[in-house]
């Protein structure tokens, strides 16, 4: 068993998504499938233990998908947690399938996308989700122009026969935002954000002026962990690790701003969630912000 004494997370605070207050670090699913994010996990106990520990050590906001896997992560998240406590929001993601060789197919028609609603529904053992977020695929790689109405109209279709609580949109740029905002409320954005990629800088800071959250994807790098001289200098000097500094980081960039770093280890785990109760000095903050970020996708 594993010590519940000592919950940081609380030292981070906590945002809404819609109606659902969650603390500002969470966990993201995906890692729990198995490479690539396709197929089954090598150990699927331990990966069920990663969930287990993540709720009692306070984590209250679980983001994953169904393409996942495909299917994969969602089962393993409804065998760990279900029934599910109290006060938990999952959040999911439609938008995209995946192809016989691992690939990232779009899957945007209104049949999809409600076919989707309902894998996500079945394999978490859910009769309504919390939020589901839009994962556009104009681009894979990364946002790129042009119109997401068509699916965001069968997201709020949804949404009003009572399948989903709130929307979000995952992947796109601000006009996307703005757009999507006159057909459907949205409630959070999803866009990889990191201290090597801020692009999204100036939608970061609309975001926050709307009181809408940010999520960032890959917040640690993702299949590319961050690496970089001041992060380990600052990182050593603060007796904490590399990650924790990162993630720190993110949550003093914004208010809005709500992590969801993922791991199959529950070291890893527990490491990432103590970065609540990190404070990072001015000074480091402004080395931090000094790193020139990768530009592009």
């Amino acid at each position: 068993m594993s010590s519940t004494s000592s919950r940081p997370l609380a030292q981070a605070g906590t945002f809404k998504l819609g109606t659902r207050t969650v603390t500002r670090i969470g966990y993201g699913a995906m890692q729990l499938a198995g490479p690539g994010v396709f197929g089954p996990p090598k150990d699927r106990a331990a990966a069920v233990a990663v969930l287990r520990e993540a709720i009692a050590l306070g984590v209250d906001h679980i983001d994953t998908s169904d393409f996942y896997g495909p299917h994969v992560t969602n089962q393993i998240i409804r065998e760990a947690l279900h029934p599910y406590r109290d006060g938990l929001t999952i959040v999911t993601k439609v938008g995209a399938r995946r192809g016989d060789d691992a690939s990232w197919l779009p899957a945007q028609s209104a049949e999809a996308l409600t076919q989707q609603v309902h894998d996500n529904l079945r394999n978490l053992g859910l009769d309504v989700l919390d939020v589901v977020n839009l994962r556009s695929m104009i681009d894979v790689h990364g946002p790129a122009e042009g119109s997401l109405e068509p699916q965001l109209t069968a997201l709020a279709k949804l949404q009003g026969s009572g399948l989903i609580r709130h929307v979000g949109l995952s992947n796109v740029t601000a006009r996307q935002v703005a757009d999507a905002r006159k057909i459907v409320e949205i409630v959070c954005v999803q866009n990889q954000y990191n201290l090597a990629h801020r692009n999204d800088d100036a939608l970061l800071d609309e975001l926050a002026g709307q009181g809408i959250a940010f999520v960032p994807f890959f917040p640690l790098g993702g299949f590319s962990p961050l690496q970089s001289d001041t992060l380990s200098a600052v990182a050593a000097e603060l007796g904490a690790t590399s990650m924790q500094v990162a993630l720190a980081w993110l949550l003093q960039r914004s208010p809005n701003m709500v992590l969801i770093p993922g791991t199959s280890s529950v070291d890893h785990l527990r490491q990432n969630l103590q970065a609540a109760s990190l404070t990072l000095p001015v000074e480091a903050v402004r080395r931090l912000d000094a790193m020139t970020p990768v530009s592009g996708h």
